[in-house]
C-alpha cells in the first residue's frame, strides 16, 4: 500500500513538472530581429513587406544597417516591449563571411571582442524605423561601438550563404529568362568582400550553389564570380576583366550568355553590374532573391532552428 502511494506521488509530481515545462513553453515567444543592409526606397520597402509577412505569424522588427547600433538597440526595444521572451537576430544578408556580420556579432554580445571595422561602421548611419537616410556609397556620420543592452537572450543566425532557398531562388530566376539552356551559358554574380579570405569563403559557398543548381538544370555551362564592389581599384577591376572575359568567351562559342546576380534585392547594385558589361550581348535576371515568398520562409525556418 505504501509502494502504492509513494508511486502515485512520484507519477503525479512528473505530471506536474511536464505541464509546468509546457506552459512555460506555451507563454515564450521568440521574437525575430531581422538585419538589413539598407539602401534605396524601392530596397527598403521590398525588405519590410518580408518582414510584414514574417510579422503575420512572428513578432519580427526590421533593424537597416551595416552593424548600426542604434538601429538594432531600437528593434530590440520594440520586440521586448512586444513581450518576447528571447530574440534572435537573422542577417539578410547574402553571405556570413564579412566585417559587418562579425561586427554586428559583438553589438549583440556574442563576440567578444570588436573587430577593427565597427570603428568605420560606426561612422555610418541608417535611420531608425526602416528609412536609409543614405544609399550604398553615401553613409552618413553616427556613433555606436559598445554592445546593445537587452533584458532577453539573444541570439544570431547564419545569413543565407549556400542554403537551399538561395539554390531554388536562383535556379528560377535562371528558368524564367532561358530560351534553350543546352545553348546558353548562365553566370551568377555577387557583390563580394573586400577582404582575400572572405572572398574565398563566398567563392566557396557560391560553388556549393552552383554545384546543386547543375543537378536540376541543363546549362551548357555556368560560371560564378563576386564583383568586390568595394575592394581597392585593382582588384575591382581584375573583377571586371573576369567578367567581361568570361562573358566574351561563351559568345566567341555561340552560346546566349544568362546573368542571375546573387544580391538581396535590385535597388542600385545592379546598375553598376551593367556598366561593367556594356557593349556586350547578355540577358539579366529581372529580379534579385527578393521579392520572394521562400525568403520569408527561410528568415521562419533559422529563427526555429537551434
Amino acid at each position: 500500500m505504501t509502494d502504492r502511494v509513494g508511486k502515485s506521488k512520484w507519477i503525479l509530481a512528473c505530471v506536474f513538472v511536464i505541464g509546468l515545462v509546457i506552459a512555460q513553453s506555451a507563454s515564450a515567444e521568440t521574437g525575430i530581429l531581422l538585419l538589413a543592409h539598407g539602401g534605396s526606397a524601392e530596397w527598403n520597402g521590398r525588405v519590410t513587406d518580408l518582414v510584414a509577412q514574417v510579422n503575420a505569424t512572428r513578432s519580427a522588427e526590421v533593424a537597416f544597417g551595416m552593424a548600426t547600433r542604434a538601429n538594432i538597440q531600437n528593434a530590440i526595444d520594440k520586440l521586448v516591449a512586444r513581450g518576447v521572451t528571447e530574440i534572435v537576430a537573422v542577417p539578410l544578408f547574402v553571405s556570413s563571411w564579412s566585417t559587418v556580420i562579425t561586427s554586428t556579432e559583438y553589438l549583440l554580445g556574442l563576440r567578444p571582442e570588436a573587430p577593427a571595422a565597427l570603428a568605420n561602421y560606426a561612422k555610418m548611419n541608417h535611420a531608425p524605423g526602416g528609412t536609409a537616410t543614405a544609399g550604398h556609397d553615401n553613409h552618413v556620420a553616427a556613433d555606436g561601438t559598445t554592445p546593445i543592452n537587452s533584458p532577453v537572450p539573444v541570439r544570431m543566425t547564419a545569413a543565407l550563404n549556400d542554403h537551399q532557398t538561395v539554390v531554388d531562388i536562383l535556379a528560377s530566376r535562371a528558368r524564367a529568362i532561358s530560351r534553350d539552356p543546352s545553348k546558353e551559358a548562365l553566370i551568377i554574380v555577387a557583390h563580394g568582400p573586400n577582404e582575400e579570405e572572405d572572398n574565398r569563403r563566398w567563392l566557396a559557398d557560391m560553388g556549393s550553389v552552383a554545384t546543386r543548381i547543375k543537378k536540376t538544370e541543363t546549362f551548357a555551362s555556368l560560371e560564378y564570380l563576386t564583383l568586390r564592389d568595394d575592394a581597392p581599384k585593382a582588384v575591382r577591376d581584375a573583377a571586371t576583366m573576369q567578367l567581361r572575359g568570361i562573358v566574351e568567351r561563351e559568345l566567341t562559342v555561340g552560346r546566349r550568355v544568362l546573368i542571375v546576380p546573387l544580391l538581396i534585392a535590385f535597388g542600385g547594385i545592379e546598375r553598376g553590374l551593367r556598366e561593367r558589361l556594356e557593349g556586350l550581348a547578355y540577358t539579366m535576371a529581372e529580379a534579385a532573391l527578393m521579392p520572394d515568398d521562400r525568403l520569408a520562409a527561410w528568415v521562419v525556418a533559422m529563427a526555429e532552428r537551434r
